[in-house]
């Protein structure tokens, strides 16, 4: 009986990352489409009915390409590091509270904060490994963002933490029965929108890969496989932040059409940030993070705590 279990809930997990896999290429997808609408320009519409198999093509494409062997690099932590990027980015979705044969962690919102912390680390030493001077610097300025910006996420997760009394994200579906933590905490929900796109290195926020100034950033020596595994990264990086956005912020997790329209909803937001905002100057992003998310995700955490108290 504990065998079929500990079967079960394999399958569940295998199941979900398929899912997040294809869910990641289709994002792709209505990224290039919504692009070429907002740039008036045909997006991707070849490859298949109305390019719907373009990412699976792009896909073969990138991983037939031959990959780059670096004669001066410190090549098993080259090699490497992408592949460790990929699997944090995946193994933070273990925390979402699913109703059966997955895991479940009442302490969920602490291991999130872990695996975003841990995802500096492939950055850092995919930066470093590929002895370039742009990579390294492209991979400083990347951590440099990364680091600043978990701190008002982890903040303003304190906030919420406060009102809902527990680190079980299921929790907050029993709290948000009548009323949706966002009526309670608007410039919150907007900070943590703010810094998920500075989090996942989204436009205005995309200092980590400076085309104009560092080539490409920290992933300039990666091709083929190497470079699918940041990207794929990067965007199930981008569905996850979505996802606690909406079980934060607007009512929890649930398996209903409205969960996952408020989920596509918050996904396209991120695409249209893309599509109509220039980037930012670096010592701004800084600023704005150090002197502005920080008082006031400080401030309105001292608010909700003393709420609670009293």
């Amino acid at each position: 009986m504990v065998k079929k279990e500990y079967f079960m809930m394999f399958l569940g997990v295998i199941m979900l990352l398929v899912g997040i896999l294809v869910g990641v290429a289709f994002l792709t997808l209505l990224e290039r489409k919504l692009l070429g609408y907002i740039q008036i320009r045909k997006g991707p519409n070849k490859v298949g009915f109305l390019g719907i198999l373009q990412p699976f093509s792009d896909g073969l494409k990138l991983f037939s390409k031959g990959q780059v062997y670096l004669n001066l690099s410190n090549y098993l932590c080259y090699y490497f590091s992408p592949v460790v990027s990929f699997n944090l980015s995946l193994l933070v979705w273990m925390i979402i509270p699913y109703y059966f044969n997955m895991l479940s962690f009442n302490i969920g919102i602490l291991f999130f904060l872990c695996c975003t912390s841990m995802g500096v680390y492939p950055l850092m030493i995919s930066g470093w490994s590929s002895n370039s001077s742009y990579s390294l610097l492209g991979g400083l300025r990347a951590i440099a963002q990364t680091i600043s910006y978990e701190v008002s996420l982890a903040l303003i997760m304190l906030s919420s933490i406060i009102m809902v009394m527990s680190l079980n994200l299921s929790f907050f579906n029993l709290y948000q029965d009548t009323l949706w933590l966002m009526m309670l905490m608007i410039p919150l929900a907007m900070i943590w929108f703010s810094s998920s796109l500075a989090e996942t290195n989204r436009t205005p926020f995309d200092f980590a890969e400076g085309e104009s100034e560092l080539v490409s950033g920290f992933n300039i020596e990666y091709s083929s496989g190497g470079f699918i595994l940041i990207f794929l990264s990067e965007y199930s990086s981008i569905l996850f932040m979505s996802m606690i956005f909406v079980i934060m912020f607007l009512g929890g997790y649930s398996l209903n059409l409205l969960f996952y329209l408020k989920l596509s909803i918050i996904s396209y937001l991120f695409i249209w940030v893309r599509g109509t905002l220039p980037r930012y100057r670096y010592d701004k992003l800084m600023y704005l993070c150090w002197k502005i998310y920080l008082p006031l995700s400080l401030n309105f955490m001292l608010l909700f705590l003393g709420l609670k108290i009293f």
